[in-house]
This record gives C-alpha cells, sequence and structure tokens, in this order.
C-alpha cells in the first residue's frame, strides 16, 4: 500500500507545477489546479517518491536548481550542434543507438534522466533496462561506441545532480 505522505507531496509538487505553469491566479486557475493536482496524486503519487521525508530536505531544490542550470546549458549547445548540421550538410555525422550504464536506480531518476536525455537534440532514449541500469540512446553523432566512453559523453553530465534530487 502506497504512502498517504507520498500522494499528499505528490499532490502539493503537481498543484505547484500547475501554478507555475498556468501564469493566472484565479479561483478558477486553483479549483482546476487542485483537482488535477488530486487526480495526479490518485493515480502515480506512488511512482513519485519512497521516502517523502526526504523531500524536506532544502538541500534537494538546490539540487535541482543546478540541473536546470546544467540542462538548460546542454540544450542550448545541442541545439547550436543540430543547427549546424542542418546548415551545412557537409558537416558529418554518424547516427546509431548506444548503450551507456547508469548509477541511477529508482523508477523517478531514471525517467528523469531518459526524458533530460532526450529533451537534449540530438540524443533520444529509446529503451530502458531498469534492472541491469542500461539506458539504449539513438544519437545524431556517435562519438564513442564504447559503453564507458559513451557514458560519459552522454550520462554523467546529468547523472550526479539528478542522483541527489530524486535518490
Amino acid at each position: 500500500m502506497p504512502q498517504p505522505k507520498s500522494r499528499l507531496l505528490t499532490f502539493f509538487v503537481s498543484f505547484f507545477i500547475w501554478m507555475l505553469l498556468s501564469h493566472e491566479i484565479s479561483v478558477v486557475s486553483i479549483l482546476a489546479g487542485m483537482f488535477l493536482a488530486f487526480l495526479v496524486s490518485l493515480s502515480m503519487g506512488h511512482l513519485f517518491t519512497e521516502h517523502p521525508k526526504e523531500w524536506l530536505e532544502p538541500k534537494r531544490y538546490l539540487y535541482f536548481l543546478q540541473y536546470l542550470f546544467i540542462f538548460l546549458f546542454e540544450c542550448i549547445r545541442a541545439n547550436f550542434d543540430v543547427a549546424l548540421r542542418v546548415i551545412k550538410p557537409n558537416m558529418p555525422i554518424n547516427p546509431g543507438i548506444v548503450k551507456v550504464k547508469t548509477k541511477l536506480k529508482t523508477e523517478v531518476a531514471l525517467t528523469f534522466l531518459a526524458n533530460s536525455i532526450t529533451l537534449t537534440p540530438g540524443t533520444l532514449c529509446v529503451d530502458v533496462d531498469k534492472d541491469e541500469q542500461i539506458l539504449y540512446i539513438h544519437w545524431i553523432d556517435v562519438k564513442d561506441i564504447d559503453m564507458v566512453r559513451a557514458t560519459n559523453i552522454i550520462v554523467t553530465r546529468f547523472e550526479g545532480v539528478i542522483g541527489k534530487v530524486f535518490e
């Protein structure tokens, strides 16, 4: 049975995100946000965290801010790389799927890592093996097929800080 605290935390996080994205503070917006946050917490509250007390630690939020800066930097850098490949068609591309290993264990952390990689232009997470902690990444320009070196290039930029936030 999932902990009620996990569902409550999921409700508050969902509602907070709704309020950030809605750009409107009105009775209708607040009620809609509460209703949707309630539905999310009912359906997926048990997936968000196994230890809700850990979310009271302020350092997690500081690490999340650090993650946002890392993600933003990597996203901008990757956008320029992909844009250059479009503008200069003679730039070499070497598409392929590489296997990378992660130290992350929880479903939320793995999902966040996979989504971070997918949202970064030029890479796409096509499969996750939770048991082996392996991700299969389609890469627009494979720089190395060795799992350790590919992991260093793709995963390590996000992994450490995601682990500090979600594990």
